[in-house]
């Protein structure tokens, strides 16, 4: 099979060899007609251009470096965790429509791994997850020479952007729910101990403004913590919501994705419908939150929404334009949706 090159592509499109070259990296205008042209001529010949030689002349690798945490366990060392799979997807596909390869680190090479990727010129930027409160990535990742963004907000970003939902905002909007419908007690149900023990900024975030918002509102609460995304753990703690549970309108509101459907399973095996017999307000995506029986009452975490925002942030970092720049912590607001899990309030109910 012929392999044809930039010349070949100029010859056909009847253009210089430099202008397919400001085609195909868009660092010089170039009229749409002419654009045009180039662009039918490389279908044509279905030519692909050599990304080590554009790297050479443009001084961009055109890969971006995204540094998530693996699972750990029998045969999953190294592999990415499966609740970060939307972010790296919709990461992959926005660095593809900007022309870029998405390169995957894995967390456990901390510190070093940053380093090794900005000092081997491996990236044009970096994107961080699983953001700890106090991460030790975080001073690294600002002394390099390349724009970083994170997913999460640490204690002390260092200058850093970051990108992230508002997990106080969704954590009061959760409780605001279960107050406005009228029920004497809450019950908060923790996230896992690994993700408690790594202070990820994010479980913090969440659980102090539901226990502040809750105390606001004179309202008794519990937290139950840890809760493991296993059957025994789940059990144990809607057996300890549901203690003493007589004619009190019990509001269960659950964080923790992992764990919430081993939660409505035991919940379902005890034959206590939410809804109907208490409330269950769910942090979860919304589609998730549909498919459950019964629909759930949640907010929402989207995290493709936050992925996009964060290489649109990126990239405006790599390419900035006249929209002006992004904010330095950049919290994408949650939303919430009723659905059939929330007893309806007394009121509601007596003007029926």
């Amino acid at each position: 099979m012929a392999k044809f090159t930039s010349k070949d592509v100029a010859r056909l499109a009847g253009v210089s060899q430099s202008t397919v070259s400001y085609v195909m990296n868009g660092n010089r205008p170039i009229s749409e007609a002419t654009r045009t042209r180039v662009l039918e001529a490389i279908e044509a010949l279905t030519y692909q251009p050599n990304a080590g030689a554009r790297a050479l002349a443009s001084q961009r690798t055109r890969v971006i470096g995204l540094m998530v945490v693996p699972a750990h366990g029998p045969g999953l060392d190294g592999v990415p965790d499966a609740g970060a799979l939307p972010f790296i997807e919709t990461i992959a596909s926005s660095a593809r429509e900007h022309d870029h390869d998405v390169l995957l680190v894995t967390a456990d090479e901390g510190s070093a791994g940053l380093q090794r990727l900005a000092q081997r010129s491996l990236c044009d930027g970096l994107v961080l997850m699983d953001i700890e409160a106090r991460d030790e990535r975080v001073p690294v990742a600002a002394s390099l020479p390349v724009p970083v963004i994170l997913i999460g907000v640490p204690d002390d970003p260092a200058g850093l952007r970051c990108v992230d939902l508002d997990h106080k905002l969704a954590a009061k909007m959760a409780v605001e729910e279960l107050v406005e419908t009228g029920h004497d007690r809450l019950v908060f149900i923790g996230y896992p101990a690994q993700l408690v023990e790594r202070d990820l900024n994010y479980v913090r975030r969440f659980l102090d403004a539901a226990v502040e918002t809750a105390g606001g509102h004179g309202l008794p609460y519990e937290l139950i913590s840890p809760v493991e995304p296993r059957r025994d753990s789940a059990q144990a703690a809607v057996d300890r919501a549901l203690a003493g549970r007589g004619q009190d309108r019990l509001g269960i509101v659950v964080p923790n994705s992992s764990a919430l459907p081993l939660i409505l399973n035991a919940l379902q095996v005890r034959g206590v419908v939410p809804g109907r017999d208490v409330s269950v307000v769910a942090l979860c995506p919304d589609v998730v939150a549909e498919q459950a029986e019964p629909p759930l009452t949640n907010v929402s975490i989207e995290p493709r929404d936050v992925s996009l925002r964060a290489m649109e942030t990126l990239f405006w970092l790599l390419e900035p334009s006249s929209s002006g720049a992004p904010p330095a912590v950049d919290l994408l607001p949650p939303r919430l949706t009723k659905r059939e899990s929330v007893l309806p309030s007394p009121t509601s109910r007596r003007n029926r």
